[in-house]
């Protein structure tokens, strides 16, 4: 079976790339903060020389990362103090990078300058995770935006209030950092913030009395008769060549840069005979909940749920402790959101779908072995360290191992909904 090549796996192993997105009030999406991580240290966040963490992201992650981005959506990337004094911010396109100061740099007067060079030049910068410290205020007169931090603040609502209060003037934008429930979002909103980051959008909103619509039935019905046994491989070409538009999502993908370049498919027949059954299975699923969202954090969950999805499948074809087939552990990220994307308590969703054993287990009630596995995708997503080291050492993965795979998921997830989604 042909398995993709993308650019993205090119990357110096090393170096651990993740994008979590902003929401604006309107929950469209603003922009990407890129993460980065130096796989050898297991527990940190970031890399012991950072000016080498953000040299990296700026050489081998923005790119990749923007590959399959609308212009107007922004980036932040993270900028220590030499890199900000050196000027190199400044290779970064001002219409789409937003540069952000972490809160370890110190706010001297080398430091100021350079920012106030910067915005000069039409930067916006943000100020990251602050939580009223003294020490950053000589920022505040030279940002843009402040991310403040709600996980510092204890999620207090009164300390979130004084703080808001404070900071709110006009041509301040103020981003709510650390949002992970909804409930967090609507108070933030109301206090008067404008941008939204955090795993607020993952977190399913059961809306009382909703039913599934026919269209999005139709396509839980055709992932339902995906996931059969007896599942016939020519029905399913000839399904895709009756509908023009599984066809051209089909060729973009499997023209597209994620497979050998050097040759051009233009067959159905030809395009599953590639891909194979079970990865045609796969690329279907992620289409077809592509095709059931429209707002910009539904489609952030497809591609949460897609990169999960991936990266389990992965972890399983490299772990010896592994005793079940990948494709259970690729159902189990892929279905693993889809109460936050219909609306609809888990046991509704999967009502009538037939699934291998343990998923339905672990979904619904959060028992059984597949638990632990989903937990270790759910705590590598959040960077959630000290709870991934003995979940990586159950399943007897190192991190070095566990950061490329993330990165090759992440690579498969891009790709396959640049292409299920494109229209041109």
């Amino acid at each position: 079976m042909l398995e993709p090549h993308s650019p993205i796996e090119k990357l110096h192993e090393d170096i651990f790339v993740a994008r979590q997105p902003i929401f604006a009030k309107d929950r469209s999406l603003w922009g990407y903060e890129l993460l980065f991580r130096d796989s050898g240290s297991a527990t940190a966040a970031k890399f012991s020389d950072p000016d080498d963490a953000t040299s990296r992201v700026i050489a081998d992650g923005y790119t990749l990362a923007r590959a399959s981005l609308a212009p107007e959506v922004r980036t932040l990337i993270n900028f220590p103090e030499r890199l900000l004094l050196s000027r190199l911010a400044q290779a970064m396109p001002a219409e789409s990078c937003v540069v952000e100061v972490l809160e370890s740099v110190s706010p001297s007067k080398q430091v100021l300058a350079a920012l106030g060079a910067l915005r000069m030049k039409g930067y916006t910068l943000a100020l990251d995770d602050y939580a009223g410290q003294a020490s950053l205020d000589p920022f505040l007169a030279v940002v843009q935006v402040v991310k403040v931090d709600f996980a510092k603040l204890g999620y207090e609502r009164k300390r979130i209030l004084k703080l808001a209060s404070q900071l709110r003037q006009p041509g301040r934008i103020l981003l709510a950092e650390k949002v992970e429930t909804p409930e967090d979002f609507d108070f933030a909103r109301m206090l008067g913030f404008e941008l939204f980051q955090g795993f607020f959008f993952a977190v399913p909103e059961i809306i009382p009395g909703r039913k599934i619509s026919a269209a999005e039935g139709a396509r839980l019905q055709l992932m339902h008769e995906l996931g059969r046994d007896e599942f016939d491989v020519r029905r399913l070409t000839a399904a895709i060549e009756q509908d023009v538009s599984l066809t051209y999502r089909l060729f973009r993908f499997i023209n597209s840069a994620m497979f050998s370049p050097g040759m051009t498919v233009d067959s159905v027949e030809r395009a599953v005979v590639m891909l194979g059954q079970r990865q045609l299975v796969q690329w279907l699923r992620v289409v077809l909940l592509t095709e059931t969202v429209q707002t910009p954090p539904a489609r952030e969950l497809v591609h949460l749920s897609a990169c999960r999805a991936r990266f389990l499948d992965l972890l399983c074809k490299a772990s010896a402790a592994c005793r079940m087939p990948s494709e259970s552990l690729f159902l189990l990220g892929m279905f693993s959101l889809l109460d936050a994307l219909f609306g609809q308590p888990m046991a509704e969703v999967l009502t009538h779908m037939p699934l291998p054993p343990g998923i339905r287990e672990a979904l619904v009630e959060r028992a059984g072995d597949l638990v632990a596995w989903l937990d270790l995708a759910l705590h590598y997503e959040r960077h959630d360290w000290q709870q991934v080291i003995p979940l990586l050492a159950a399943v007897r993965l190192d991190f070095q191992a566990a950061d490329r795979i993330y990165v090759q998921a992440q690579a498969w997830a891009q790709g396959v909904l640049h292409t299920a989604t494109a229209q041109d």
